[in-house]
């Protein structure tokens, strides 16, 4: 056994500890003990590093990215670049990731998403844990159908969707997704914005259903892209896991949404980055201003997702200000608890987002404290992430002792 441990200023995923001891098992990667230093028993020789000024939290979760490695922008520029040159970029992203103090995402539609997973699983690369769904399911004529090609070679390119109409052909594209590896199924109950500022739905209530019943019986939970109120009902009453972006939220909804314990990812900074097409659309702006504040107080179970992509406009690295964003509406306590043990129960990670005896030894050290300023958790702050108990340094950019 090799045991280390830290002492310092810890949020454990839920609640703001003045100072606590971490003691975790490097060999295991396992967390050995949590809590005040008198209760935590240290091994004799075992020295305690001692943190000061900094702050340590459960490792950081993005429930919502992709890794579309594209030089571009766009659907037509992503679908262009081939699987392999992604993944290699992809690669690259996930060191990013990890070194910024995320130690899951869940990726929700890439080339090679599922590969990406495995490696990290077995070592091969750094990263994050990820969590794929390997192919998105979308309607022939959605939005990740690219029109400027033959829909043959649209549906070939698009090598992150898999095409499906019909409650049968959903039902198989589901056992795709699991015959591929994939860990979670997502789908798109409607478009983004077309021409004219309007949403169209997508996919059928009878769509939607046959999705989520498929998916459940194979163990897998559902996150829906949707946008618009007719979306939002009606993936809502289907029973979906998670809501992503959740433009157009009502009250009604909202009240439904936290009834029926569905998690909502609200993506915020894809639509204040100031290179968003659509920001002048009223929905775009009511999201901005009230969407986030009507689910707090409805109660809903708010998660951090970022849908950062890995183009030339949201590259990733500084995933964090998603948090920040969310900050601004729920606190920063409870933008804390988004990212770390509510992104973890929305995964389905088990042993994950807490720092608590018995659960992987996920953390991140950031100079300063993220409850008074947010900014703390900004990629210059970290100082150190670990990952299942193994510790990697941001000075030295590797693996530390």
């Amino acid at each position: 056994m090799s045991v280390v441990a830290f002492e310092g200023r810890c949020f454990d995923g839920k609640s703001l500890h003045r100072s606590a001891v971490l003691k975790i098992d490097t060999g295991t990667g396992m967390i050995l003990g949590f809590g005040e230093r008198g209760s935590v028993d240290l091994p004799r020789g075992v020295k305690v590093r001692v943190l000061e000024g900094a702050t340590i939290l459960p490792g950081l979760i993005d429930a919502h990215v992709h890794f579309y490695s594209s030089k571009g922008k766009g659907v037509n520029e992503w679908a262009m670049v081939p699987e392999t040159l992604a993944a290699l970029r992809g690669a690259g992203d996930l060191r990013r990731l990890l070194h910024a103090g995320f130690t899951a995402v869940r990726e929700l539609g890439t080339k090679g998403g599922v590969h990406l997973a495995q490696a990290v699983a077995e070592g091969a690369i750094d990263g994050p844990e990820v969590v794929s769904c390997s192919r998105a399911l979308a309607q022939t004529g959605g939005d990740d159908d690219p029109p400027a090609f033959p829909l043959e070679l649209a549906q070939e390119l698009a090598s992150y969707t898999y095409f499906c109409d019909g409650p049968w052909e959903c039902r198989k594209a589901v056992r795709k997704v699991a015959r591929d590896g994939g860990r979670v199924v997502k789908l798109y109950a409607s478009g983004a914005f077309s021409r004219g500022g309007r949403v169209k739905p997508n996919f059928t209530a009878e769509e939607v259903r046959a999705i989520v019943d498929e998916s459940h019986m194979a163990g897998l939970k559902v996150a829906a892209h949707a946008y618009g109120s007719g979306p939002l009902a009606t993936v809502t009453e289907c029973g979906v896991d998670s809501i992503e972006h959740g433009l157009g939220l009502t009250a009604a909804i909202a009240k439904d949404i936290a009834r029926k314990g569905i998690f909502y990812v609200p993506t915020m900074v894809t639509y204040a980055n100031p290179a968003y097409r659509n920001r002048e659309n009223e929905m775009v702006k009511r999201h901005l201003s009230e969407d986030l504040s009507i689910a707090r107080e409805c109660g809903v179970k708010v998660v951090m997702g970022s849908d950062i992509v890995g183009d030339a406009g949201r590259p990733h690295g500084r995933n964090y200000e998603e948090i920040v964003a969310e900050a601004r509406f729920l606190g920063n306590r409870e933008a804390l608890t988004a990212a770390t043990s509510r992104a973890a129960d929305c995964l389905g990670l088990e042993n994950a987002g807490l720092l608590r005896e018995g659960f992987r030894a996920d953390a991140v050290v950031v100079r300063g404290d993220p409850l008074s300023s947010i900014e703390a958790l900004a990629p210059e702050n970290v100082v150190l992430v670990l990952k299942a108990g193994k510790v990697y340094s941001r000075e030295t950019g590797g693996n530390a002792p």
